[in-house]
């Protein structure tokens, strides 16, 4: 999984690079997306006339993105043309039926998860499910939509046996992380990794020397950068979904990816955790 942006589609450099990106850089990356057929029958000087910028602006794009020039960039574009740039997931319009708009929400979340699983750290995946199973104490901490994954972390990670918590209440989150200690573990999670109660509550555990993973979209953020481990997803945003909502799929997903490694490392003490959630939701079920 862990690949360097050599290895990986133009599509999919543009996407881990966005959110570390200026403005002038950023109208390029939004040229390119928008205009294939200008950058692949155009020139440098021509796509800096049409932009406004610099020659060198856009060759150190280029070169940012990890191709050795326009030209490299060119080609990759013209051989990536007809499965990138036309995907089924196109935009939403009036005329699409029922059934057309089913496929392409599907074929967006699709997109979301082979996105997320380009750009996941291997190394920093194996140590997440390291930390968590050896963990004295695991609490999952999310606002307002990310509080909802968090609580799916916990519904999830219960069955482990682990000692596991998660609050709904920001205030609660706050008087939770207070009685973290070293040894315990944090799953912080956030879109933009911007959110100023989440942040509260990281500096709030940091200072208890807990170890902290986070689950974001932006790896330029502050919830990205402080944590210890940084478990990024990649998605788009569209006519009506939000990027942030797109990124749940790919969160629930990783949540899925920790539990499954998880109770495969805990072995027959996950096992025994399991049956015993398994015999007694079994009764209600009677």
């Amino acid at each position: 999984m862990t690949q360097s942006l050599k290895t990986k589609d133009l599509r999919t450099r543009l996407l881990t690079v966005t959110h570390s990106l200026s403005s002038k850089e950023s109208e390029v990356a939004r040229y390119i997306t928008d205009n294939p057929e200008k950058i692949m029958h155009g020139t440098i000087s021509q796509i800096g006339h049409d932009l406004g910028l610099a020659d060198s602006t856009i060759f150190r794009f280029c070169k940012k993105l990890g191709y050795s020039g326009f030209q490299e960039l060119k080609i990759a574009m013209a051989q990536e043309m007809s499965h990138t740039f036309n995907d089924v997931h196109e935009k939403v319009v009036k005329s699409d039926s029922e059934l057309t708009i089913l496929e392409k929400v599907f074929q967006s979340n699709i997109r979301t998860l082979n996105d997320t699983l380009e750009v996941i750290n291997e190394q920093n995946f194996k140590e997440a499910v390291d930390k968590i199973v050896h963990s004295n104490r695991l609490e999952f901490f999310g606002v307002g939509g990310s509080m909802i994954i968090a609580l799916d972390g916990y519904h999830k990670f219960i069955r482990t046996g682990l000692n596991v918590n998660a609050q709904m209440d920001s205030h609660l989150q706050l008087m939770s992380a207070s009685q973290l200690k070293e040894g315990d573990v944090a799953v912080l999670i956030s879109h933009t990794g911007q959110t100023n109660d989440l942040l509260d509550i990281l500096n709030v555990v940091k200072s208890k020397k807990v170890f902290t993973i986070s689950l974001t979209g932006f790896a330029q953020s502050a919830l990205s950068s402080q944590s210890d481990i940084a478990l990024h997803t990649l998605s788009e945003e569209t006519d009506f979904r939000s990027e942030a909502l797109a990124s749940r799929i790919a969160q629930l997903s990783l949540l899925d990816a920790l539990y499954v490694n998880a109770m495969l490392l805990m072995g027959e003490r996950g096992k025994d955790s399991l049956e015993s959630v398994r015999q007694v939701i079994q009764k209600k079920k009677d």
